[in-house]
């Protein structure tokens, strides 16, 4: 059982990422160059690589993610370049929720009912949720069960994503505000897939928000609070459960 599908969820928000951003790769940018977007997208992407810690908040309602208990649906997190991370990750098809914190060597994951309910079978589930209410699972990052959520606090492997000079050219739109943010949208169109980078309006101009719109995909990432530091606080060891004593416990669900 993987407790928080944490390396598929890894996998997914880095291509995500990757696919949202600037790969040097993206055919979906040709068209007439037009130096103004590319200096735009230029600034965003080094701002975002640049930067030693960022909140992310990351949203898939593509059909295939909303009717899946083991795909995240939407994903907040605060990260740095350390690895230090706190957040939140929510599973489609209303398949619970997951705290994530990590600091240094270390991870904690706090899942609620919903999730144990929706990720084991019948009794097992509700037991689960019984024994390991309101409870921390704490161990390294190196252990199997959390090193696939704890991949996902590397903001330093976001950052790779970034890599690439930005598209040749890009479609600009007129000024607008997003959650009373100022930004400026740069637009691209493959097929029947929508790709659009919102930059912030003012300089230094960072990449608010990157979005996808196209058949059977919906996918945006937010990035707010550059150089904001990761909260340091870490749960108390009296609402932390040892990963190795939860296996044991799970064994007897």
């Amino acid at each position: 059982m993987t407790v928080t599908h944490g390396r598929a969820t890894a996998t997914t928000v880095t291509a995500a990422t990757a696919a949202l951003l600037f790969s040097s790769g993206a055919t979906a940018w040709a068209g007439t160059s037009d130096a103004s977007p590319q200096q735009l997208a230029d600034q965003a992407r080094r701002g975002l690589q640049e930067t030693n810690s960022v909140r992310l908040s990351y949203e898939d309602h593509s059909p295939e993610t909303s009717s899946s208990t083991t795909r995240p649906e939407a994903l907040k997190l605060i990260l740095d370049r350390s690895g230090n991370c706190t957040g939140v990750m929510t599973m489609g098809a209303h398949g619970g929720t997951v705290k994530i914190v990590k600091h240094g060597d270390d991870v904690w994951l706090q899942p609620d009912d919903t999730f144990w309910k929706a990720e084991l079978p019948g009794q097992q589930g509700t037991h689960a949720a019984q024994t390991f209410k309101n409870r921390y699972i704490h161990g390294p990052a190196s252990d199997a069960l959390l090193k696939g959520v704890a991949a996902m606090c590397d903001l330093k492997a976001l950052q790779r994503g970034t890599t690439g000079s930005p598209p040749r050219s890009l479609k600009e739109g007129a000024e607008t505000t997003l959650n009373g943010t100022k930004v400026i949208p740069l637009t691209s169109q493959t097929n029947s897939t929508t790709s659009t980078l919102y930059v912030t309006a003012k300089a230094p101009h960072h990449l608010y928000r990157a979005a996808q719109k196209g058949p059977g995909t919906d996918l945006s990432l937010t990035f707010t609070d550059y150089g904001k530091p990761v909260p340091s606080k870490t749960p108390p060891a009296s609402q932390s459960l040892d990963v190795s004593r939860f296996r044991a416990e799970l064994q007897k669900t």
